[in-house]
């Protein structure tokens, strides 16, 4: 068995005892997830009303995310890749031998070498954030979040050049659409959402990327934008990047951030465990929450050729829905407590703590070190203020464009 914290031990200096009850005291269920409206599993693999096979289990959900036989059909991979304007697909979208390729050769700035690089800007940005808050007493943790998430992969992506402020402004206009964009169904979004899009792309390209791609084409730098310009990609090619990394990484480590607050602040004990725990024991506090609280809840992939998933044979062209709150609380995987947080719980060997939080397979978010780091450093240098409490708990709302939740008005005060 393999868990984040060393086998043998837990935080609270007791042995664990392997799968089934967790062994710690913490109850706590999800937050953004209400019992009674939770989806409750039925067989592996079912067909709804709408032609969807909706996935529940975790080793059929897993077999699906590794499988060469599907392909990404999440966040708009419809509509992208049918732009014949794109000489190279956006990373999210490519598939086979393109897809490994381009990770490989972008992979260099998500190792844990690189991320340390970025160390000192993450934990400068940390204590300007927790500054601010300090002299104004009170303010919205998910503000907060979304200033860390932003800039931290602007670093990295290389939106380092903006002709204007409002960067975080504009990457969240992306992600503020109306309607339901299920793949394989009927868009319903609105005609308002979709002008608004119109607007919302060309200024974000206008003031944030163009501006960058120009500033990268006078001199390199150690960033994607550089890589790209490096492979020959054109504007157009480099915004539908630019889109895709600030959907999935500057929005989705936002809420992460957020929710797993939410937990340490109503959990004093288990807040005590993270902010004095080494690095290991916190990052694995850090995962056990995501587990349970997955900010994406349903991963899209389309069958490529007929295909036998959980027994049931999946006609080529299906659209396969991945309900990870599920999965990863398969009790088959992770015990018979898998509905609540267990930072000490032991897991199958070869199962990551997270679980599919972020993906598996070649698809995996290849961001998921960078994320957990800077929440970590964020929520550390929060949690260490005794007087740190909540004044509103934030609003949960379901967010259509990346199929998961929403935190907002998250009040915080100190004193």
């Amino acid at each position: 068995m393999t868990s984040a914290i060393p086998e043998g031990s837990d935080p609270h200096g007791q042995t664990r005892t392997g799968q089934g009850k967790c062994p710690f005291p913490h109850a706590q269920a999800s937050l953004t997830r209400k019992p009674d409206l939770t989806a409750q599993p039925g067989g592996p693999v079912e067909l709804d009303g709408r032609g969807i096979y909706r996935v529940n289990d975790f080793q059929v959900a897993r077999e699906v995310l590794r499988s060469e036989d599907t392909a990404q059909a999440g966040f708009g991979a419809d509509m992208v890749t049918q732009l014949s304007a794109l000489k190279h697909q956006p990373v999210l979208y490519t598939e086979g031998q393109e897809h490994h390729d381009m990770r490989r050769d972008t992979a260099r700035y998500f190792t844990p070498t690189a991320v340390a690089a970025y160390h000192p800007f993450i934990a400068g940005l940390a204590d300007r954030l927790v500054g601010d808050l300090v002299r104004q007493g009170e303010g919205n943790l998910d503000d907060l979040s979304l200033t860390m998430a932003v800039q931290v992969a602007a670093q990295v992506v290389g939106l380092t050049d903006s002709l204007l402020p409002g960067l975080q402004r504009r990457v969240m206009a992306f992600v503020e659409g109306e309607g339901d964009s299920e793949p394989g169904t009927e868009n319903t979004q609105t005609l308002a959402a979709r002008l608004h899009q119109l607007v919302d792309v060309p200024m974000f390209y206008a003031l944030d990327v163009k501006p960058a791609i120009q500033a990268r084409r006078k001199q390199r730098r150690d960033d994607l934008i550089s890589h790209l310009l490096d492979k020959d990609y054109s504007d157009l090619e480099i915004l539908t990047e630019c889109l895709t990394y600030g959907t999935a990484g500057m929005v989705t480590t936002r809420e992460f951030i957020s929710v797993a607050a939410w937990h340490l602040l109503q959990r004093p004990e288990l807040r005590a465990d993270y902010v004095h725990g080494t690095e290991p024991e916190r990052h694995a506090i850090l995962h056990e929450i995501l587990r349970l609280e997955p900010v994406v809840n349903t991963l899209y992939r389309r069958a490529q050729t007929d295909m036998q998933i959980g027994g049931q044979l999946i006609p080529q062209g299906s659209v396969l829905a991945l309900n990870v709150p599920n999965t990863n609380a398969d009790p088959t995987m992770a015990g018979e407590d898998a509905a609540q947080l267990c930072p000490g719980r032991s897991l199958p060997r070869g199962v990551q703590a997270p679980v599919l939080s972020f993906g598996d397979g070649h698809h995996r978010c290849p961001g998921a070190f960078l994320a957990i780091r800077e929440s970590d450093v964020l929520l550390r240098r929060l949690l260490i203020w005794n007087d740190l409490r909540v004044v509103t708990p934030p609003t949960v709302t379901y967010n259509e464009v990346i199929k998961g939740y929403e935190l907002r008005n998250f009040r915080i005060a100190l004193g």
